[in-house]
């Protein structure tokens, strides 16, 4: 009996550690499947709930990036943009520096230019004081100073050699252009519409033409003016200012203008560089 009662209180013991065994089994498995959800203390409902609202932040969050990386692009070409804009906007702003400059030297020299005209008018007008005004006149027109002399002043009738009175007229003018060594005259002989054939002259463009180089000679020759800045013109009878149907009018026609321009080499360079 004692060895039954052992053998069955063996099948007993060993019966337990198997069922233990096996119970610890089941709950690993248990633990494993269901471990995260224990140790929140959810139910696998719960958890199943928290695992798909994970799912969706975390596509949410992949978006997000995304995003993220889309607008840092965009970020990056504007700011590339703007670099751009800026840096044509500094080019565009040096040149208009650089045209404002230009403006401004141009002006100066324009204003310089108007000076000039302004005191050369002045200076002839105080060296032909003393002559009156059917004898010559001086204006000034379009930045040029015109003076002009009479052929009573200067010539007898159909003659191209200057008289005493001319050649005194002409020494007092010559006494402002020895001064005024930038600028260029130039002389200009007219006639009126009268014909004139002599043995001298063929026509009036003859005589205007040698009469206007006869003034040439006396203003170089006799007294210095540079022969690089005058320069000699007959217009004949095809500039009048005046009609030739009256005494009064074709006394006006007969005349030999000298006509200062102050040179403008210098504003013309500045021009042609600043296109």
């Amino acid at each position: 009996m004692l060895g039954v009662a052992c053998v069955l209180l063996s099948s007993c013991v060993v019966s337990k550690k198997k069922f233990e065994i096996a119970e610890a089994g089941r709950l690993a498995a248990l633990y494993s499947r269901d471990s995260l959800a224990d140790l929140l203390g959810m139910s696998r409902t719960d958890y199943a709930i928290l695992d798909e609202l994970k799912n969706g932040l975390e596509a949410d969050t992949a978006l997000l990036k995304s995003s993220i990386r889309n607008y840092q692009q965009l970020l990056a070409s504007g700011q590339n943009e703007n670099q751009k804009l800026n840096a044509n906007l500094a080019q565009k702003i040096s040149e208009l520096q650089d045209r404002e400059k230009t403006i401004a030297e141009l002006q100066k020299m324009i204003d310089q230019q108007k000076k000039k005209v302004k005191d050369l008018l002045s200076s002839v007008k105080d060296a032909l004081l003393g002559f009156s005004s059917d004898e010559l006149t001086v204006r000034e027109q379009d930045g040029k100073v015109y003076v002009a002399m009479s052929d009573k002043l200067l010539f007898e009738s159909g003659k191209a050699i200057v008289n005493q009175q001319g050649r005194e007229a002409l020494g007092k003018l010559a006494q402002v252009l020895n001064k005024q060594t930038d600028i260029d005259v130039y002389i200009e002989g007219h006639t009126d519409n009268v014909p004139i054939k002599t043995a001298v002259f063929q026509d009036n463009w003859d005589l205007s033409v040698i009469r206007a180089t006869s003034v040439v000679r006396i203003l170089t020759q006799t007294y210095g003016v540079n022969p690089l800045q005058i320069q000699p013109c007959g217009r004949g009878e095809y500039k009048p200012v005046d009609v030739n149907t009256s005494s009064e009018g074709r006394a006006r026609n007969r005349r030999t203008e000298i006509i200062m321009a102050p040179r403008l080499d210098k504003l013309f360079k500045m021009l042609e560089e600043s296109k």
